[in-house]
């Protein structure tokens, strides 16, 4: 518990600069640490109450009203990330989770689809990118869907802390947002992916090839391409053209129930290729039921082999761990907030929580591997003796 603790100070060092004062920097260590304390429920009394304080007060101050820099703490716990699992071949994946919630006044809530349950209920939208490398998995940045409902309305916008400069922005801008973001900072990573809510959309595959972006992005199954020809055909037209010999089982990686192996196979498209970088449409066929082929749109290096799209394609599950495991055990979802700024302050806090639970576990299972290295190569003195 005693090395626990002093990881999460550890971590809170790193960002402690960001606070204006003693006491909101202290408070900031106590939410971060109730965060990941084995409450069922991270509301602000029952954090508050971890903590050792009668009243959630002083958490709501700090999520509200107190002085320091929630963007710059998402910078530091980004750059954590990729000191702990940074590899030169991750992914950058983008996604998007509902926080349901009751009433009208917490910012950018309205009835609209939340993916979380399936269906339109009164929630919010945050707008997430992940890391992920072979180490582990994390989030590093997002943002806060505001409907165009809101940005036509500036008083309930003000009401709820949104300020006039804040602009009605779709996913896929906030997508490009991070991206350029995690660019700008030079985070380490070889491909993007997202679903085919993100990936039908040709202005952001044309935004991504002009930063020479390498993606596998899913996508509709009427998505058009344009073709080796010049031509324009769905994708799925150009899948069903394919010979039998052109599919191959291969697994996309460990899932929760093993090796999550599919038939894939890919076309290469468009009439030219510039600066080293091919596109290909790529597709997904169920082994049990052929029927079942989900496509996707890739653009990147040449050399590209079939399995290295199948590994980047097979990588936007750990977006939904990410969110499993923040939700379940980093609070993500439990806050009581309304107000604009205190949605980012509490979801960068749970974000730094989830950072420090994917470094311990990179940690451990370094250790792991490593001991199971040194008895491969040194075996115990009882397997000597017996050889």
């Amino acid at each position: 518990m005693e090395d626990w603790s002093d990881g999460i100070a550890g971590l809170h060092a790193r960002f402690a600069g960001r606070f204006g004062r003693s006491e909101p920097r202290e408070r900031a260590l106590d939410y971060l640490s109730t965060l990941l304390s084995p409450l069922e429920k991270k509301n602000g009394w029952t954090l508050a109450e971890q903590a050792g304080q009668r009243r959630p007060d002083g958490f709501q101050r700090l999520l509200n009203f107190a002085d320091w820099d929630e963007h710059a703490v998402r910078d530091d716990i980004r750059d954590f990330v990729v000191e702990t699992i940074g590899a030169k071949d991750a992914v950058l994946i983008g996604d998007d989770t509902g926080f349901l919630k009751k009433g009208v006044k917490s910012a950018g809530v309205q009835r609209q689809y939340s993916g979380t349950a399936g269906r339109t209920e009164n929630c919010q939208i945050g707008t997430f990118l992940a890391y992920a490398s072979a180490a582990g998995r994390a989030l590093i940045d997002r943002e806060l869907y505001i409907p165009v409902s809101w940005t036509d309305d500036r008083e309930r916008c003000r009401a709820a802390g949104i300020g006039d400069e804040v602009p009605f922005a779709t996913k896929i801008e906030h997508f490009k947002w991070m991206l350029q973001r995690a660019i700008d900072a030079r985070v380490p990573f070889a491909w993007v992916t997202a679903d085919e809510a993100y990936g039908q959309v040709k202005h952001l595959r044309a935004w991504l090839e002009e930063r020479h972006v390498a993606y596998v992005l899913a996508t509709k199954v009427n998505d058009t391409v344009t073709t080796a020809d010049g031509t324009d055909a769905e994708v799925r037209a150009l899948i069903t053209r394919l010979p039998r010999q052109a599919w191959k089982r291969i697994s996309a990686g460990a899932g929760a129930h093993g090796q999550r192996f599919h038939d894939w196979a890919r076309i290469a498209i468009r009439a030219q290729w510039v600066d080293g970088f091919g596109h290909w449409v790529l597709a997904r066929r169920n082994i049990s039921d052929p029927t079942e082929i989900a496509y996707y749109v890739c653009y990147g290096p040449v050399t590209s082999r079939l399995k290295d799209l199948v590994r980047t394609a097979g990588a936007r599950w750990q977006v939904e761990e990410c969110f499993q495991t923040a939700k379940g055990e980093c609070g993500l979802d439990h806050y009581q907030v309304r107000l604009y700024r205190a949605w980012y302050r509490h979801i960068t806090l749970a974000m730094a929580a989830l950072a420090y639970l994917t470094a311990i576990r990179a940690t451990e299972a370094a250790k792991g591997a490593a001991q199971t290295t040194s008895e491969a190569s040194y075996p115990s003195a009882s397997r000597r003796s017996a050889g």
